[in-house]
């Protein structure tokens, strides 16, 4: 068997796993900000990535499950459970998957959510957020429930070889695996055997919500795309010009530069970029023909942040006007480098 483990610096695991001798692999909870690493893990290792597997409906970060399959046209799997409208495969408790001579076994754990599934693959058993190591998944979060996680964990899980490799979904204090054995010895959640004093155990935890909890959601039961990624998907197609470069072009009172703020017209009276136009971005679209006629001309997009101009520089070339580009930063960082500010209309 072919390993690699892939861990982020916001505790997400993931792994990818392949065949030695087939060269067939699976990548198990892959997280979005990792896409080029996987792809790159996968070559390095001579490996074809023949599944994507969520273990459940991640709640807490971002799956890249969605965005690998439209790139390289592979299934992705999950529990029969999921209500991911754009999985492929879906697997039940106790089926298998081939991976040229590895098998992975499916176990069925709900609990942190009802689509939990854990995979078993040779001496090493993936167990999602099901059983971290010293500690279990949540079930305060959608579709969680306590009683399940128990049954799951005492009747399925934990009757598993002791001897097993325990590689979870995420991981905060930077070890890299458990075993059975050493969870059922040290992990304190797991020393509550008792059903009605687990139960009490998980719902008494308290704990804060996930910061991108609604947005993990919707992007990963839809298969949609976060903020975050429709923004570094737009800032790939755009150029950028600095600050100093900018206010050298204002300077030099170049008529080569059209200065585009599409900010609010409040935003704009209280502070724009001397010699700027206001076209907001929610705008654009419709007034671009009576604005801007001509398509060949340059034009340089800012918003406060740097983030709104970015989409709208994206939108101006895909419009035809091939020489749009973004301020590298926005009116904020023009305020504080001490450069002028124009008021007013």
């Amino acid at each position: 068997m072919i390993f690699e483990h892939i861990a982020t610096a916001g505790g997400c695991q993931s792994y990818l796993v392949g065949c030695a001798d087939t060269r067939a692999a699976v990548l198990i909870d892959p997280e979005i900000s990792q896409l080029d690493r996987y792809l790159g893990l996968a070559a390095h290792n001579g490996l074809h990535i023949r599944y994507l597997i969520d273990t459940h409906t991640h709640a807490d970060h971002f799956s890249a499950t969605a965005e690998l399959a439209r790139r390289m046209s592979v299934p992705v799997v999950m529990h029969r459970e999921s209500g991911a409208p754009f999985v492929d495969m879906r697997l039940d408790d106790g089926e298998m998957m081939a991976l040229g001579r590895l098998r992975l076994r499916v176990l069925h754990t709900p609990g942190h959510t009802r689509d939990s599934m854990c995979l078993v693959v040779e001496d090493r058993v993936f167990t999602g957020d099901t059983l971290l190591i010293g500690a279990t998944g949540r079930t305060d979060l959608p579709s969680g429930d306590p009683e399940a996680l128990h049954d799951s964990l005492f009747q399925r899980l934990l009757r598993l070889d002791s001897g097993l490799k325990v590689f979870p979904a995420h991981e905060y204090k930077g070890r890299t695996h458990s075993s059975i054995g050493q969870e059922m010895a040290e992990n304190p959640r797991l020393q509550r055997r008792d059903r009605a004093a687990f139960v009490d155990m998980m719902r008494s935890l308290n704990l804060t919500m996930p910061t991108h909890i609604t947005e993990a959601l919707r992007v990963n039961m839809s298969g949609g795309k976060s903020v975050a990624q429709l923004l570094a998907e737009a800032a790939a197609r755009v150029p950028f010009m600095s600050l100093t470069e900018l206010r050298t072009h204002i300077e030099g009172n170049s008529a080569q530069l059209l200065i585009l703020d599409v900010r609010e017209r409040e935003a704009f009276e209280q502070g724009h970029i001397p010699g700027a136009r206001l076209l907001p971005r929610g705008q654009l679209e419709l007034r671009v023909n009576e604005e801007l006629p001509d398509p060949t001309r340059r034009i340089l997009a800012y918003c406060e942040l740097g983030q709104i101009s970015t989409f709208a520089a994206a939108t101006l070339r895909s419009l035809g006007f091939q020489r749009a580009l973004a301020l590298d930063g926005g009116m904020q960082a023009w305020r504080e480098a001490g450069f002028p500010v124009a008021a007013g209309k």
